[in-house]
């Protein structure tokens, strides 16, 4: 996931697959919480969703609570020209879509869904 500051500022954030289920009740898309015992490690490799040099790692120490929203303008959201994708000029270190999933009934179960539109701003 990609947390935002009050300033903006992104940063990557991950929780270890057994802990999912400590943290999933309190984290939201668009919700504000204050982050308290969290680990800090570099930030490193191909199609990461911040440029920040460090990422945070929950703990099962880590405490997740309530505080007053940010600003609705902090979407953090940084749209990247379809050009620049296609002739490569784009530093693929850092991922360039907000991909947004949702989840639908299919076959009476529910499925993850990924909805991607492709545009090019240009026609």
């Amino acid at each position: 996931m990609v947390l935002i500051d009050s300033n903006g500022v992104k940063i990557n954030a991950s929780v270890k697959k057994d802990m999912v289920n400590q943290f999933d009740s309190f984290m939201s898309q668009g919700s504000s919480k204050i982050l308290l015992n969290f680990s800090l490690s570099h930030s490193c490799g191909s199609y990461r969703t911040a440029i920040h040099p460090y990422k945070i790692g929950f703990l099962s120490t880590t405490r997740v609570r309530c505080c007053d929203a940010l600003p609705d303008e902090l979407t953090g959201f940084e749209p990247v020209n379809y050009r620049d994708i296609l002739d490569g000029t784009h530093n693929t270190d850092y991922l360039a879509a907000n991909v947004p999933i949702e989840v639908v009934s299919a076959d009476g179960k529910d499925t993850k869904k990924i909805t991607v539109e492709l545009r090019n701003e240009k026609q």
